[in-house]
């Protein structure tokens, strides 16, 4: 389901736009997005996200969800917090609802920004960055899972994740399936904060990765380890 890249790029971003920002985003140059592997969504700007598992596939989906989640982490998180969770002093991305209405009121302050009396509180990004990377942004920022559903799974994710570190030198005990399918369920019981119908969640990634072999572990419990320091 993963391949090796989008596992590696997940991982390696799964720590790390649009609304008022603070005047400190005044400061910050944009970063452009490296969006190779997604499809191109054109010059006309779109209203709906076409980034969506349902409209391309898991495939893009996820590669949508790794480069957004470099994107947002260049360009948003310093206002919008790590993993959108919002400090208060910008508005909490992950309840904007994962839907047209939604996707119209983000593009629309993606492509113009914010100003407030006088003040820019939130740069134009359109031309900066262009659309298929406020696709994938928005495609990461409404796949952020509950936190608070997220801290009832804490405990058992951490025994899980130990369980496996004994996996990463000798996996010929393991209980892959067993694992793959205790971390599936957790990954079903963590909805999103936006609506949208699967949470990248830690356990959804972990279950992903593990397929049985000593590397697989290793990356999961990388992962695990990552997710869940974030979580605390």
């Amino acid at each position: 389901m993963y391949n090796i890249t989008l596992k590696r790029g997940l991982i390696a971003t799964a720590i790390v736009v649009t609304a008022t920002l603070v005047n400190a985003h005044g400061d910050v140059a944009p970063q452009a997005v490296d969006t190779t592997g997604l499809p191109e969504t054109g010059q006309e700007w779109l209203t709906e996200n076409p980034y969506r598992a349902d409209a391309v596939g898991e495939d893009v989906w996820l590669k949508a969800v790794q480069v957004g989640a470099s994107g947002y982490n260049q360009n948003c998180a310093r206002c919008h917090g790590l993993e959108v969770v919002s400090g208060g002093l910008a508005p909490d991305l992950r309840f904007l609802e994962a839907e047209e209405y939604g996707d119209e009121w983000y593009v629309e302050r993606f492509r113009t920004g914010y100003t407030q009396n006088g003040t820019t509180k939130m740069p134009a990004f359109g031309d900066l960055l262009g659309q298929d990377a406020a696709w994938a942004i928005r495609t990461y920022i409404e796949t952020r899972p509950d936190d608070v559903v997220m801290a009832d799974f804490v405990d058992e994710l951490a025994a899980l994740r130990d369980q496996m570190k004994g996996y990463a030198s000798d996996a010929s005990g393991a209980d892959t399936e067993g694992l793959k399918a205790r971390l599936t369920e957790i990954a079903a019981e963590i909805p999103t904060m936006s609506g949208a119908p699967v949470a990248d969640s830690v356990a959804f990634r972990a279950a992903n990765i593990i397929d049985g072999s000593p590397e697989a572990y290793a990356e999961a419990v990388e992962t695990l380890t990552i997710g869940l320091s974030a979580a605390q």
